[in-house]
């Protein structure tokens, strides 16, 4: 009689294989999660500063032709800005937005009535991440006398946008 050998093939994954799977998994998610959070954090510090930066233009129109009282009234300077959920409630920057805008979300505030030195200022709220809320962080333009505009900010440096600076001590 002839020996016949039978192979019997592996079918699916050992619970060591599938445990090895599952570890390197949670080790990539454990380093990913804080960079994406980190990622959104920078990313919403950039949106504001472009948001309130946006305003300059509006402010410096109002100084140079004498409308120095922020408001939507003849004669007064109305920026026109567009409320924002990663700013914290209020500000003046949007005089004509009704009150059920502002809910869960923010406009800069302009310095009122509005000088050769005038600020916008950005306070950081609403759904804005965790980490700018802390304080909460502030983005601040700043018009010099000769009118160039200066960002400063209180975020925390790792997530300081370029072209803007920690204000001076």
């Amino acid at each position: 009689m002839k020996n016949i050998q039978i192979n019997h093939a592996q079918k699916g994954f050992t619970l060591i294989e599938l445990m090895i799977v599952v570890a390197i998994i949670g080790i990539l998610a454990a380093i990913a999660i804080p960079q994406y959070q980190d990622y959104i954090a920078r990313s919403q510090v950039n949106r504001v500063m472009g948001e309130s930066g946006s305003l300059k233009t509006a402010v410096e129109d109002c100084i140079l032709n004498g409308r120095l009282d922020i408001g939507s009234a003849a004669g007064e300077c109305d920026p026109g800005a567009t409320a924002s959920n990663l700013m914290a409630d209020g500000g003046n920057a949007g005089p004509d937005l009704a009150a059920a805008d502002l809910v869960g979300a923010g406009v800069p505030t302009i310095t009122d009535p509005l000088t050769a030195q005038a600020t916008i200022v950005a306070t950081f709220g609403n759904n804005a991440a965790a980490v700018l809320q802390v304080a909460p962080a502030t983005l601040t333009w700043t018009r010099s006398t000769n009118g160039s505009w200066a960002c400063t900010s209180t975020v925390p440096a790792e997530y300081m946008p370029n072209g803007c600076a920690a204000p001076a001590p």
